[in-house]
């Protein structure tokens, strides 16, 4: 009990040194705004998907994000897709060890105890004892003692390395979280892909009848002799071109649908039941933009690029603290006896106690290389932090760029749609009334069928943005999908004084 009391004081009174630089949190940045003059609202259309968005600067991001385009379809395949994904059970797997090896580390803090027990029978000559000529003995030797071992951390090595194991920990909770935000953007940009690729079949198969339509027109006026084969010939061949581009339109849907089966975590022969429609999917219209000072903070890769630097800073400690002495304690106490019903009676008892000190003087200087090191990789750390800050700024900027000119392409491309779909109305009346020749005609039709594809292209390119912008702002992870993960993270931040 001296030994575990003396160990216990030695702990306390050597618990505040640690070599090597404390980590602080890389302040954030002072930009007010993401764009140089401030984006208030998109410009609108008199279409679905056409409304104007308003940006609202420190809104706050739901955790279940993906609920704003208000489709049940879309909500029940990420919810499958977040249940069953292989990657994303990977990264969990991955926070798991990490968070177990913080605990392995943890335990370099406390002293080691091991009860030893053992019986040994042997015989023993005088010659053993230098006296050749003295009667030999048989016995039983019986031995229980207890064990402890404590390195006392003089200089913060158990204590940087934890601290580094620690930050690897975080940056795998980050890393899990930065898998979770790209899964459930995957999985919504691809069924918006999916539902572009069907409003894209469902234009081109309207167009295609149009076509041949017309070019039934065309055929009977050739047959009375009121136009040329030429014409025929021109007709079937636009008429042609359009068919041409739906089995590649098809072709997308099918890939696209497949990618979606396997986020869902489902093999290609089990297709998903859901479907996706541009005209079932709602547009936000408001867009929460959190402000810059706290995007730094719920951007999963920054959090995750922080948690390297943090245990970069630490590793600097580690390598600092194998220069220097290390000093462990060493203790034991039990009894030893000739039979075992003697063990720990009166005068059976030993004990042991000692100290061991290792000096480190000669490596072929590769310990002061070593710091030296882990000192370059904190630089190379920090360098990449604000690397990974700058993208994350240029990604919501980006996205939000995109959002206004979104927009705008939509309107534009509105405007357009009607005017080429009236444009082609009036054509096709006077070229059956003989007012236009066939040429004028077939610029109508090039027109709108341009026209009407632009604008399902911008429609959905639109939406795709807007899942942009939240996965370019970080997910709403922090808002607690389901637990006091999220909790725990912004608690972190908050206790480091962010």
């Amino acid at each position: 009990m001296r030994i575990i009391r003396l160990i216990g004081a030695l702990a306390v009174i050597t618990a505040g040194c640690a070599v090597g630089p404390d980590f602080k949190r890389p302040p954030p940045p002072g930009a007010e705004g993401y764009t140089p003059q401030p984006l208030e609202k998109t410009s609108s259309a008199n279409i679905g998907g056409g409304q104007a968005q308003q940006f609202q600067l420190g809104g706050d991001i739901p955790a279940q994000w993906w609920t704003l385009f208000h489709s049940e379809p879309l909500n029940r395949l990420v919810e499958r897709a977040l249940a069953a994904n292989p990657n994303l059970e990977a990264a969990r797997a991955a926070l798991r060890q990490a968070q177990e090896t913080v605990y392995v580390t943890r335990g370099a803090l406390f002293p080691s105890v091991n009860a030893n027990g053992s019986v040994v029978r042997q015989k023993t000559n005088g010659a053993q004892f230098g006296n050749p000529n003295a009667t030999g003995s048989e016995f039983t030797l019986y031995n229980a003692s207890v064990s402890v071992s404590y390195g006392i951390d003089l200089f913060g090595l158990a204590r940087r390395t934890l601290e580094s194991a620690e930050a690897q920990a975080e940056f795998q909770r980050f890393q899990y979280e930065a898998a979770y935000l790209s899964l459930t953007a995957n999985v919504i940009t691809a069924a918006i892909q999916e539902a572009s690729l069907r409003a894209q079949i469902a234009a081109t198969n309207e167009i295609i009848k149009l076509e041949s339509d017309q070019l039934d027109v065309i055929q009977r006026q050739f047959d009375l002799g009121a136009t040329a084969r030429t014409n025929v010939l021109a007709q079937l061949a636009v008429l042609s071109q359009a068919r041409a581009t739906l089995p590649l339109l098809e072709k997308q849907l099918a890939l696209t649908r497949n990618q979606l089966t396997a986020l869902a975590g489902q093999l290609p022969n089990e297709e998903i039941g859901e479907r996706f429609e541009l005209t079932a999917l709602e547009l936000p219209q408001e867009l929460p933009v959190s402000l810059p000072s706290r995007m730094v903070e719920q951007r999963p890769d920054i959090r995750a690029a922080e948690a390297q630097l943090h245990q970069a800073s630490a590793q600097i400690g580690v390598a600092t603290a194998n220069m220097l002495p290390v000093v462990t304690l060493n203790g034991s106490l039990g009894s030893v006896a000739t039979a075992a019903g003697d063990l720990f009676s009166a005068g059976s008892g030993v004990w042991s106690l000692g100290a061991d000190l290792a000096q480190p003087i000669f490596h072929g200087v590769s310990l002061t290389h070593q710091r030296r090191a882990a000192i370059a990789a904190f630089d190379e750390a920090a360098a990449a932090y604000r690397s990974t800050v700058l993208l994350a700024f240029q990604n919501v900027a980006d996205v939000l760029r995109s959002l206004q000119y979104d927009a705008d392409a939509v309107q534009a491309q509105s405007s357009a749609a009607q005017a080429a779909t009236d444009s082609l109305d009036i054509a096709r009346a006077q070229y059956e009334q003989g007012a236009i020749n066939y040429l004028s005609l077939l610029t109508a039709q090039q027109q709108y069928q341009q026209a009407r594809l632009n604008l399902v292209t911008a429609l959905a390119g639109r939406y795709a943005d807007t899942a942009a912008l939240f996965q370019a702002l970080g997910g709403g992870w922090w808002n607690d999908r389901d637990g006091a993960a999220g909790d725990r993270a912004m608690d972190s931040s908050a206790g480091d004084g962010r």
